[in-house]
């Protein structure tokens, strides 16, 4: 009985204590308690709801003040607009706050007030600055101090090498001077704000050292084009003078396509023989395939890694089979890729009608091993009969040879590996197959036939009529194209099979057809 009252009496008390301290804690609860502060704000007394409000003209006031950003020991002063600074993090603010403004019943509000007094809140407040501002005002101000890296560059002149040499550039660090401006700010008192630009080396990506290594010859090949039109000699001249001079550096990849498109007449190039579906035709660039053919040869003796390589749809006259790359933009295009740890330099150069490329870098193959590179015939193709196209602008029984025909066949490359003249490696690269392709020609309408005429009862006043004989026109065919010259490693073939110098594939840009396949023409070989 005793125990019950005793309850009864410390309810009684609990509860008249929570009364009184009902008004205190419904003032806390409309303005912020001791111990929440906004960097070097007191909040305490502050409304709960113009808390923003307040922090927000807090940091205006900071960012109005003139910063001074020194690098390496020079001044530049900038205002907040110039440096696009902003106070960066307000949703953060506002959920750090509703975490720190006391809540719930009135013991909890209670607790944590009592929290507050042991363990102030500080409010994190972050300037952001514009890093694209910050770096324009960098450049302008400080454009004597901050240098950027160049890299090294190489030439080959009269037959040496010539580096211009790389250059260690100074940048300043943007996320690094973001972050020490932010702090800055918000720790400085009243006056100019003064920050440390934190600075770097920039360092080159191909330095002098590196292109210093490229002494050596790793591959060259060589082709003719004696017998090129001139329009397609401009077209190899061009095409190589694009690729001659470039750098790869360890694991990247040289694309053919890439390097002499566009195919267009701005770009130098003009209108040459190449293949299309079967046929020869006109298009700009034409021949460029036979540059991609002779680098893609130097690259196999270079030892490059071979990314993509394709064959012509026919056969050409200026390698072997299955020593071709054609070129028909994305679609067929020679790649290879630097398998070395030091960079390459690739020469393209155009001389007396011969084509050459020679690949140069730093040898570390062992000088008693030689490549060889063998092309194999497997199986010929016969075109079959020619075409034979009626063109009524022709004498009856005149034929006019518009394209030579094209044998087929299938074939191989084998790459063959020498030591101390010992063969110790045959591996096969590719097979290929070419297309044969039809003689084609314009022939005049069928001669009409000859009938005798009914001879007339003779009369005195009527001779005999004498018809005389008629003859059909010899056939007409153009001049044959002159002969091929030829270097190490090619080889010559009829022009009836093989078709003139200059035919190529299709394709955007230069390329090749295939059998059910319509694409435009383009350059090639």
């Amino acid at each position: 009985m005793r125990r019950n009252v005793w309850i009864a009496g410390l309810t009684i008390l609990f509860a008249a204590g929570t009364l009184t301290m009902a008004p205190a804690f419904a003032f806390a609860a409309e303005t912020l308690p001791q111990g929440i502060y906004a960097g070097e704000l007191d909040l305490a007394g502050v409304p709960a709801e113009e808390a923003k409000e307040t922090v927000s003209q807090y940091v205006e006031e900071k960012l109005n003040q003139e910063v001074v950003l020194v690098i390496d020991g020079n001044e530049a002063k900038a205002g907040a607009g110039e440096l696009g600074l902003s106070w960066g993090n307000q949703e953060e603010f506002e959920e750090a706050l509703k975490e720190a403004v006391p809540s719930g019943n009135l013991i909890r509000r209670y607790m944590k007030t009592k929290d507050l007094e042991v363990a102030p809140v500080e409010l994190p407040i972050e300037v952001a600055a514009d890093a694209e501002k910050v770096s324009a005002f960098v450049n302008e101000k400080c454009g004597g101090i901050i240098t950027q890296a160049a890299n090294a560059s190489i030439t080959r002149e009269n037959g040496e090498f010539v580096i211009t040499p790389s250059q260690t550039g100074r940048t300043v660090d943007l996320e690094a001077t973001q972050a020490a401006l932010s702090e800055a700010v918000m720790q400085a008192g009243s006056g100019e704000i003064r920050v440390e630009a934190v600075t770097a080396e920039q360092q080159p990506e191909i330095t002098t050292e590196d292109l210093s290594t490229i002494q050596d010859v790793l591959g060259t090949f060589s082709t003719s084009f004696s017998s090129s039109s001139t329009s397609r000699a401009t077209n190899l001249e061009v095409g190589a003078a694009k690729i001659n001079g470039h750098v790869l550096m360890p694991g990247e990849v040289l694309s053919g396509y890439e390097c002499m498109q566009p195919f267009t007449v701005e770009n130098g190039y003009r209108a040459a023989t190449a293949y299309e579906n079967g046929r020869s035709v006109d298009s700009i660039g034409g021949g460029v395939c036979q540059i991609s053919t002779t680098l893609y040869n130097a690259a196999l003796f270079a030892e490059m890694e071979i990314v993509q390589r394709q064959n012509h749809s026919m056969t050409v006259a200026y390698v072997k089979p299955s020593m071709d790359a054609a070129i028909a933009g994305t679609y067929k295009d020679l790649k290879f890729k630097n398998p070395y740890d030091t960079p390459v330099y690739v020469e393209g150069t155009t001389e007396g009608r011969t084509l050459t490329f020679t690949i140069y870098g730093k040898e570390t193959r062992p000088a008693n091993r030689t490549l060889a590179f063998e092309s194999e015939t497997l199986q010929t193709i016969d075109p079959g009969a020619p075409t034979e196209q009626v063109d009524a602008s022709l004498a009856p029984g005149q034929r006019v040879r518009v394209q030579s025909s094209h044998t087929g066949l299938k074939s191989r490359l084998f790459k063959c590996v020498y030591v101390d003249g010992e063969l110790t490696e045959r591996t096969l690269l590719h097979n290929d197959t070419y297309n044969a392709s039809k003689a084609i020609y314009r022939v005049g309408p069928a001669v009409p036939a000859v009938t005798e005429p009914t001879e007339p009862v003779p009369t005195e006043s009527a001779p005999a009529e004498t018809i005389p004989e008629q003859t059909s026109p010899a056939e007409t065919s153009p001049a044959p194209a002159p002969g091929y010259e030829f270097g190490p490693g090619m080889v010559t073939m009829p022009s009836e099979t093989t078709g003139s110098e200059g035919q190529n594939s299709s394709g955007p840009g230069g390329g090749d057809s295939t059998p059910a396949q319509v694409v435009p023409a383009g350059p090639g070989a």
